[in-house]
């Protein structure tokens, strides 16, 4: 009997333990240390964290940006990532309209009528895009950018169309070479509306001489929000609970500040060096995700909802990292909503060919 006790402690005291020391590990290979640095330039990543452009007051104009995308110029990035979800993710999830008929609907755009113009589906016209990209002359016609625009279109992707629009000279923005009325309609919409990708990336892209965009959205981590009313309701609620914090408050409050000044002269500075200040990314933790995380629901909602947050997070650096492997040796500025600014950071720090730039200095007087 005495044998069976002490190896039952001694099992129990192992298994102990064993519990101890996973609690306590961390792992000994930590890529951010292996940074090289590595023979060719490097490849370096600026986030800039924004807010939705769509959110702000009908007041505040383009215009109030050019001070914004002068000094973004500066840095002069080679390529520039939006908070867009891919014209090839989009198509992808409208095959699985039980899982994503709600993202389709909400983040994706329709690009039949540019796929009916120049008669390519989106895998298509996104293949033929990058074929021609891959030997685009350096002095490309305006029938040459006039078909890009339209592949880009049938491609969904509505932003890299754009820059095509913009660098070409106004009076060459007509219907030709695959552009018929219709898209022509719809890339003049696109001028000018209240949308970072299309006040801001796309602009200073076209300014830049830069020929696309990329975006590295990712909703693939979408689920329903289940067939249970009851069940949907109680994880609203317990989410809303868990927002409702001190943390949120104060946000709330400065947000409201920032944007009140939008109009005034550094307006739109002063709420970039706000959104992009070393202190945001706690005061949004604490606010949404970590609020989230402690949430105390039998159902566990926050933790699903931390999830989906993560999951999504990783999957636009995972986007961001292919695109840098694909082109080693690029200046990305990428411009996304400044909840996922530090979630960004903290991810593509841990690539060993990726240096992040801190945009600060760019906005500051």
């Amino acid at each position: 009997m005495m044998t069976i006790t002490r190896a039952l402690t001694t099992l129990v005291l192992g298994l102990l333990g064993t519990a101890a020391a996973a609690q306590n590990y961390r792992p000994g290979f930590q890529p951010d240390q292996l940074k090289g640095p590595p023979p060719g330039p490097l490849n370096e990543v600026m986030v800039l964290g924004t807010t939705h452009l769509s959110d702000l007051p009908d007041s505040v104009t383009q215009a109030a940006f050019d001070p914004l995308l002068d000094r973004l110029a500066r840095w002069r990035p080679t390529t520039i990532a939006t908070e867009n979800v891919s014209g090839i993710q989009c198509d992808a999830l409208r095959r699985y309209p039980q899982r994503y008929a709600d993202t389709v609907e909400t983040y994706c755009w329709d690009p039949a009528p540019a796929s009916r113009a120049v008669g390519l589906d989106v895998p298509a016209a996104t293949a033929e895009a990058d074929r021609l990209l891959a030997t685009w002359p350096a002095a490309p016609t305006p029938a040459e950018r006039r078909r890009l625009a339209a592949l880009f279109l049938a491609g969904g992707e509505r932003g890299s169309a754009l820059v095509q629009w913009l660098r070409l000279p106004e009076a060459e923005r007509r219907a030709e070479d695959s552009l018929d009325a219709e898209l022509v309609g719809i890339l003049n919409g696109l001028v000018g509306r209240k949308n970072e990708t299309f006040w801001i990336a796309a602009p200073l892209a076209a300014r830049l001489g830069l020929e696309r965009l990329y975006a590295v959205d990712d909703h693939s981590a979408d689920t329903p929000d289940g067939s249970d009313p009851a069940e949907r309701a109680a994880a609203g609620a317990a989410i809303q609970a868990a927002w409702d914090n001190p943390a949120t408050a104060d946000r709330m409050r400065a947000i409201g500040q920032l944007t009140s000044r939008l109009s005034a002269p550094g307006g739109v500075l002063d709420l970039y060096r706000a959104f992009n200040h070393p202190s945001q990314p706690m005061l949004i933790y604490r606010s949404d995700f970590g609020a989230a995380f402690m949430e105390p629901s039998e159902g566990r909602f926050g933790r699903r909802y931390l999830g989906y947050w993560e999951t999504r997070n990783l999957r636009m650096a995972a986007n961001m990292r292919d695109v840098l492997g694909q082109y080693p040796g690029m200046r990305m500025l990428s411009i996304v909503g400044a909840s996922h600014k530090a979630y960004y950071e903290a991810y593509l720090n841990q690539m060993h060919d990726v240096r992040l730039v801190d945009v600060r200095p760019l906005l500051v007087d």
